[in-house]
């Protein structure tokens, strides 16, 4: 795997690390296509380092949510979004991998609400309407013991109405530990933030959760909508969702 000593040395090491990244108490062999892609996430990653220091090449979208009936504007989610001038445009599936990895996911997420803040402040002092905007948190993020106080801090300092910023989880964070992600949300939900469980559907689904956690909206996941016109079990579990959704008093997207 070398044809010098250094060159062995730090492909066996690569290996090592393979072998620990992977559970430990393992081995894994050298390999080169996998070297290359390791190189590829630690140039990211020192990239995205400096991005998260800078924020340069950080950006954020918008995705609008409607009312089905009337198709009043309801809120949005907001999407961040990373260029960098060596690796482009990096879509999210790659570099918040990376960032949650490394624990860059913290620094970014501080970013991503303090902007979102900023251009809600900004709608409101222009006079447009402004809408309740959703952030996704990772487990990371949403298991550090100030994030209410934080955000009640960021609206604080934004002159923001408290209702404005709202937090997407996954139903595998809230599941892990649910005794204490339950003070969280409640801690949450009395600084206004709305809490909605993404991808609702993919991971364990217990109703019993959905009658203990503070949450308010449900969302559905993609991969049953997008078979919703051909897949009759796909427009059940949807309508069941929805129904169960309503009955509980939660919002569906």
């Amino acid at each position: 795997d070398g044809a010098t000593i250094d060159d062995s040395m730090r492909n066996a090491d690569a290996a090592m690390y393979r072998a620990k990244q992977e559970g430990r108490n393992t081995y894994r062999l050298f390999n080169s296509k996998t070297h290359v892609q390791e190189n590829h996430h630690l140039a990211m990653e020192s990239a995205l380092r400096d991005t998260a220091e800078t924020g340069d090449g950080l950006d954020v979208h918008y995705q609008p949510i409607f009312d089905t009936q009337s198709g009043e504007l309801r809120g949005a989610e907001a999407l961040l979004r990373w260029y960098n001038p060596h690796f482009g445009h990096v879509a999210p599936v790659d570099f918040i991998p990376v960032a949650e990895r490394s624990g860059l996911i913290l620094p970014l997420g501080r970013r991503l609400i303090r902007a979102v803040a900023a251009q809600q402040q900004h709608w409101l002092a222009a006079g447009r309407q402004v809408v309740p905007v959703a952030v996704n948190l990772s487990a990371k993020q949403f298991w550090q013991n100030d994030l209410a106080t934080r955000l009640k801090t960021i609206l604080s300092e934004h002159d923001l109405p408290a209702g404005l910023i709202d937090v997407e989880l996954t139903e595998s964070t809230l599941l892990d530990e649910s005794q204490e992600a339950t003070g969280i949300l409640q801690a949450l939900r009395e600084v206004g933030c709305g809490v909605a469980i993404d991808d609702f559907g993919t991971g364990y689904s217990s109703l019993r959760y959905l009658q203990d956690l503070p949450v308010t909206t449900l969302k559905i996941d993609r991969s049953f909508i997008a078979r919703m016109q051909t897949a009759h079990g796909s427009r059940a579990i949807v309508a069941a969702v929805s129904g169960l959704g309503h009955e509980l008093g939660l919002k569906v997207v």
